[in-house]
């Protein structure tokens, strides 16, 4: 059975992290195997939450599986809550990354133009390095613009401009010399606002193309949709599917659920019920919308 190291924080609450991730994975046919950063009641959208850092253990994971003889065919990691957590992934990747294992990396730093509460530069860098290894990474839009030294405002300013997508992806063109390995940057939560309607879309950027997906936006960003996002990409390439068969396959999948936790005013930080939906994983072909 392929397997994915999965490595990232387990929340109670909030249906993200490995919460989100393990069930998908799973679903997939394929071995989810946590590696927790950190253990919370609840996600840090609550407004109180206890937390247990797993920093200094980490690296005791990485040393048992080395003791197994184990090895990976996937590795995903998500949000990191420090510079030594990021240390700590690049010791998992030199002790388990091989060029048949296909790294994903989250790079969780900000949204909306906005850095998280525990940003600093000695993050970025250590994020930057970390990017470098990942044969997949899947920004927002604000982290997209702090990998490639972008200015947020400068990039978004194009919004309403006909090909806003062309300057995004000139951006992520930037980080693809960069690469240790050959990337693929998918740039998730792109919002073009239209007369009338507006939409979210993800675009894929690799050295020889471009792949972009939209559905209607609704202005709500719910818990846990990027990890399922990123989820079901991974799980999908290692399963022999294209970035573009990826794409749409996480899109069926996130639509419905996004689009019922709209309906029913479901709070943001509480996340989607995408349990129900996950059937729809196992058809790559099953009905949903793409755009």
């Amino acid at each position: 059975m392929k397997k994915i190291a999965l490595i990232n924080d387990l929340s109670g609450f909030g249906k993200c992290s490995l919460a989100a991730a393990i069930p998908v994975i799973s679903v997939l046919g394929i071995q989810a195997c946590p590696l927790p950063t950190a253990i919370l009641s609840a996600q840090t959208g609550f407004p109180s939450y206890y937390c247990d850092d797993y920093t200094a253990r980490m690296n005791h994971f990485t040393d048992a599986w080395k003791d197994m003889q184990v090895s990976f065919d996937g590795i995903y990691s998500g949000y990191l809550g420090s510079a030594a957590q990021m240390h700590n992934v690049l010791y998992f990747l030199e002790k388990f990354h091989t060029k048949d294992t296909l790294y994903l990396t989250d790079p969780v730093m900000g949204d909306n133009g906005q850095r998280i509460r525990i940003f600093t530069q000695e993050l970025l860098d250590s994020m930057k390095e970390l990017t470098r290894h990942a044969g997949v990474i899947t920004p927002n839009l604000t982290e997209l613009c702090l990998l490639a030294d972008m200015d947020y405002d400068t990039l978004t300013s194009h919004a309403s401009e006909a090909d806003y997508l062309s300057y995004i992806e000139d951006t992520a063109r930037r980080l693809l010399p960069r690469a240790r390995t050959e990337q693929t940057i998918v740039i998730t939560g792109i919002v073009r606002r239209l007369p009338g309607q507006s939409f979210v879309g993800n675009l894929a950027v690799t050295s020889d193309d471009r792949y972009y997906t939209e559905t209607p936006y609704r202005g709500e960003n719910f818990s846990g949709t990027g990890d399922l996002f990123a989820s079901v990409i991974i799980g999908s390439l290692i399963n022999g599917l294209t970035i573009w068969e990826a794409m749409q396959r996480a899109v069926r999948f996130l639509w419905p659920a996004i689009e019922e936790a709209s309906r029913d005013n479901v709070p943001k930080n509480h996340g989607i019920y995408f349990e129900k939906y996950l059937p729809l994983l196992l058809d790559e072909k099953s009905g949903g919308i793409c755009l």
